[in-house]
């Protein structure tokens, strides 16, 4: 068989029994508050491992990623959209890579 269909199968197979297996385990609600809560930060701490990197690894220098996710967390903090923000983290890479 070749390697990269044995590649592909257990891509799948991971894939789906880390979707199944919840369901056929967990029959009864979750009750306890402290696995709530952790099973609701779950989504956010994926997207927040997947996307730092990429932000500072993303540019020529890490400065000017470092610089970005600065001004993405302040305007977001301040209540800006989240194009606006994007915009403003996309105008100061660009303006600091002309510099350095």
């Amino acid at each position: 068989m070749n390697e990269k269909y044995i590649y592909i199968f257990v891509m799948w197979a991971a894939t789906y029994f880390v979707r199944v297996l919840p369901f056929t385990l967990l029959r009864k609600p979750i009750k306890n508050q402290f696995f709530q809560s952790f099973l609701h930060y779950v989504p956010y701490v994926t997207l927040a491992v997947m996307t730092f990197p990429a932000i500072i690894k993303g540019t020529q220098s890490i400065y000017s990623g470092s610089l970005a996710f600065v001004v993405g967390i302040i305007l977001s903090l301040k209540g800006f959209s989240l194009f606006n923000v994007a915009i403003a983290c996309c105008v100061s890479v660009f303006i600091l890579e002309m510099f350095i």
